[in-house]
């Protein structure tokens, strides 16, 4: 158990370093090409923290367990939504961008109702269908880096030039791949020691399943969004939200479909359903619209909606001990 304390401290502190060295290169870059933060954030930032979802789906999907994808697709949304978005609005709520955040938000629901289709219609995730997801990956990775080009930020004008020439260019492509590196491992030795401990401790496994395992998997994005509130890139880490949230959808499910389509999987049951059908799906959807449209209606970000959100977590979390 020494070993695993140790090995969970170091996760912790790659962890740390990792989340520092990511948000200075996605930053860096953001300054570099004058690009909104909440583009970066929705783009760069989003796909490092969301390879390793990809590596783990692809790789189940290659051993004949595609299906796991969907369930975890759903549980990182919510995650993403009512937690690590949430404490950014929580502890820091403001103005936000609203020309810069409608595309994200639209692909999303879009994307969302490709996978309502296939759960609700359908009854099952088919090969095509990975592909029309993975297009659509394509299409708004394309329209999103246009739109950062096209409407470059004007507060990053006004920082001194040799500010944003300290680093070279190599240097900050540097710090976001080894970031991203760190945060991946870091967030792996963070979960799998922290479980091994748990079960130590003699914490049942419904408990270990839905902290250390179903957090560590949103463990990228939440270091991100911390450090960039630390840092003042709000924008950066709710950006990262709503890309990471899209990139589940139609880049981790798109992979994992394209390679092993599937049908809708029945896990526990509500009134004599399949509860990803009657709660899970529903709360995925309800949470973003909670988070995105009164941001967008008021073209602010306002702390009851983190608060609310972060109830909202508590309380599906606090359900899955009734199913």
């Amino acid at each position: 158990m020494l070993i695993a304390i140790l090995l969970f401290a170091v996760g912790l502190v790659l962890l740390i370093k990792g989340g520092d060295w990511f948000v200075d290169g996605a930053t860096g870059l953001a300054r570099r090409f004058k690009l909104p933060d909440i583009i970066v954030g929705a783009t760069v930032v989003s796909i490092g923290t969301t390879l390793p979802e990809v590596m783990v789906s692809a790789t189940g999907a290659l051993n004949g367990q595609g299906a796991m994808a969907y369930g975890n697709a759903i549980g990182s949304i919510i995650c993403n939504t009512a937690l690590i978005s949430a404490i950014s609005v929580a502890v820091n709520p403001g103005k936000i961008n609203t020309q810069t955040m409608k595309m994200p938000v639209l692909f999303f629901f879009s994307s969302a109702a490709i996978y309502c289709v296939a759960a609700y219609v359908l009854g099952e995730f088919t090969r095509p269908l990975g592909i029309i997801m993975l297009a659509v990956f394509a299409v708004y990775m394309f329209l999103t880096i246009r739109q950062g080009f096209k409407n470059p930020d004007q507060a990053h004008e006004d920082e001194e030039e040799s500010e944003i020439k300290q680093r070279s260019l190599l240097m900050e492509l540097v710090l976001l791949v080894v970031g991203a590196a760190l945060i991946a491992v870091g967030a792996d030795l963070l979960v799998d020691n922290g479980t091994i401990i748990a079960q130590e401790l003699g914490v049942p496994e419904t408990v270990i399943a839905l902290t250390f395992v179903a957090l560590g998997t949103s463990l990228p994005e939440l270091v991100t969004t911390i450090t960039s509130l630390r840092k003042g890139h709000a924008s950066l880490g709710i950006g990262n939200v709503i890309g990471a949230n899209i990139f589940n959808l139609v880049l981790v499910s798109g992979v994992s479909v394209t390679l092993a389509p599937f049908e809708v999987p029945v896990g526990n049951t509500l009134f004599g359903i399949n509860s990803s059908l009657v709660l899970d799906i529903p709360l995925m959807v309800f949470v973003m619209v909670l988070l995105t449209i009164p941001a967008l209606l008021s073209k602010k970000l306002s702390r009851w909606q983190g608060i609310t959100l972060l109830g909202i977590y508590a309380a599906f979390c606090a359900f899955q001990f009734v199913l």
